[in-house]
C-alpha cells in the first residue's frame, strides 16, 4: 500500500536531512550497549546492519568516507580493536560498490545477497581482529551471521521509513 502525498506538508530543513542518515547508523551502534543477560551473544552489529541498508537502498544518503568515521563510532562503543570496524565497514563499502558498478538494476533479494555476504564478510573478519586464533568461537559467530543476515529486511525497512520522511521532494 502506497501511502498518501501529503503535498502541503513542510519538508526536512536540508541540514537535518543529511544528518538523518548518520544518527540512524550511529543510534545502530548505540543499541549493542544495551545490556542484555543472554546464554549466547546473538546480537547483531546494528550499526553495520543500518549502514549497509543505507548504502544499498539509498546510495548518495551517506559519502563515501562515512563508513570510516562511523565505524570508529562503533569501535569505541563495541570495545572491539580500534580501527577494525573502520576498515572493515570501509571495505564492505567497497565491496557494495564494486556490485553497484556491474549491476544496472537489482532486486531486493540482489541487495540482500550482497549485505549477507559484507556482513558475513565483517563478523568473520571482526573475529579474526579481535580473539585469537585458538579462541573457540566459531560455533558461536555462525549463528549471529544468520541472525544478522535475517535482520537486514527490518533493518532496510527502518531504513525505507526514515527515507520517506527524509526525502525532499
Amino acid at each position: 500500500m502506497i501511502p498518501p502525498r501529503k503535498p502541503f506538508q513542510t519538508p526536512l530543513p536540508p541540514a537535518r536531512a543529511r544528518a538523518l542518515p548518520w544518527l540512524t547508523v550511529m543510534a545502530g551502534s548505540l543499541i549493542t550497549i544495551v545490556p542484555v543477560a543472554a546464554t549466547l551473544p546473538l546480537m547483531p552489529p546494528f550499526g553495520l546492519l543500518m549502514l549497509l541498508a543505507w548504502r544499498l537502498l539509498a546510495p548518495l544518503a551517506l559519502r563515501p568516507w562515512a563508513p570510516a568515521l562511523l565505524g570508529l563510532f562503533d569501535d569505541c562503543l563495541s570495545g572491539q580493536p580500534l580501527g577494525s570496524a573502520m576498515l572493515l565497514w570501509t571495505l564492505a563499502a567497497f565491496l557494495v560498490d564494486l556490485f553497484d558498478q556491474r549491476t544496472l538494476f537489482r532486486s531486493f533479494t540482489e541487495d540482500w545477497l550482497i549485505a549477507a555476504g559484507a556482513i558475513a564478510f565483517c563478523l568473520i573478519a571482526g573475529r579474526l581482529l579481535a580473539s585469537p586464533l585458538g579462541a573457540h568461537v566459531d560455533l558461536v559467530l555462525v549463528p549471529q551471521i544468520i541472525v544478522t543476515i535475517l535482520l537486514f529486511p527490518f533493518a532496510a525497512w527502518v531504513i525505507a521509513w526514515v527515507d520517506r520522511r527524509r526525502a525532499v521532494e
